[in-house]
């Protein structure tokens, strides 16, 4: 199976709970907060705490197979979106995320003026804005 491969590939062991978070993230192609993801992942199993949730989607994070997105005064959200430059829109409204394509395309798209010793690999941008339905 795919998520079986993906896990074992980056050093995970199989799990239940860790193939349907996995799944989750994969199908949905949204960014999810834990709540969301939990509901989601009950659907699939018969039990599953919070805890344990948060404990993959750690791993997850860890190993590669998931972002972490943690705009400022909201949940951390999460999606299977990794391994390419992109960016977000957050709506100051409704909280809701999008994800953007980088204007430059090359990682990373910004360089600081002084990296202080650092070798910058990734630039993280967040828009922040209204988005069109609670616009209208």
């Amino acid at each position: 199976m795919y998520g079986e491969r993906l896990l074992r590939d980056r050093g995970l062991r199989v799990t239940r709970p860790r193939l349907a978070v996995l799944a989750v993230l994969t199908e949905c192609q949204a960014h999810l907060d834990v709540e969301e993801i939990t509901v989601r992942v009950r659907e699939r199993l018969d039990s599953v705490s919070v805890q344990a949730v948060y404990d993959v989607l750690g791993a997850l994070t860890a190993a590669g197979l998931a972002r972490r997105i943690a705009p400022a005064g909201g949940a951390a959200h999460y999606e299977a979106r990794v391994g390419d430059n992109h960016h977000h829109l957050v709506c100051r409204q409704c909280g809701g995320i999008t994800d953007v394509d980088c204007a430059t395309g090359a990682a990373p798209c910004l360089e600081p003026i002084d990296t202080a010793g650092f070798v910058v690999e990734e630039a993280e941008v967040t828009y922040w804005g209204v988005c069109a339905t609670c616009r209208s």
